[in-house]
């Protein structure tokens, strides 16, 4: 398993399809995986620091860990099949839920849990992009030029 750091929600064009891209935080290789558009928001406004005046989901999901005095202990990304990503909830209680990555994603930026990926997920999935090269945001739009989803084994 592989540490993973959040580095951002993006657009892919032209289908407008939001994909959250991971990094291995001692790596050169980056996850990328396809999500939903309510789930980008929900790691965006997280990764921004903003706090809605109601709870999201997400918000409302770490609210009752805190009531229920549970912790999240970390969001491990386990598998990728037919270009479809899954992931683990791992509980201070050592119980563990299939969750999709987003949702994981989302809740692990709110509660500071460390996301971890199965180095078979990177060996599969994983982009490798040297960090001499530009600066992340450049590297970004440029690996989003050049792939697909059917790149990941992804059907549409």
């Amino acid at each position: 398993m592989k540490h993973m750091e959040v580095v951002g929600v993006r657009v892919e064009m032209p289908s407008n399809q939001p994909i959250v891209l991971l990094k291995e935080s001692d790596g050169e290789r980056y996850l990328p995986i396809w999500i939903g558009a309510v789930e980008a928001t929900a790691i965006a406004l997280a990764q921004q620091g903003v706090i809605p005046a109601r709870p999201l989901t997400h918000d409302l999901f770490r609210d009752v860990l805190d009531a229920l005095d549970a912790s999240l202990s970390t969001v491990n990304i386990t598998s990728l099949s037919d270009g479809i990503f899954y992931a683990e909830l791992v509980f201070s209680n050592g119980v563990e839920v299939s969750a999709r990555p987003s949702d994981s994603i989302a809740l692990a930026l709110r509660t500071g849990a460390p996301i971890y990926a199965h180095d078979d997920v990177i060996d599969e999935a994983g982009v490798p992009i040297p960090d001499e090269q530009e600066d992340e945001v450049e590297k970004f739009r440029e690996f989003l030029d050049q792939i697909s989803p059917e790149d990941f084994g992804r059907t549409t």
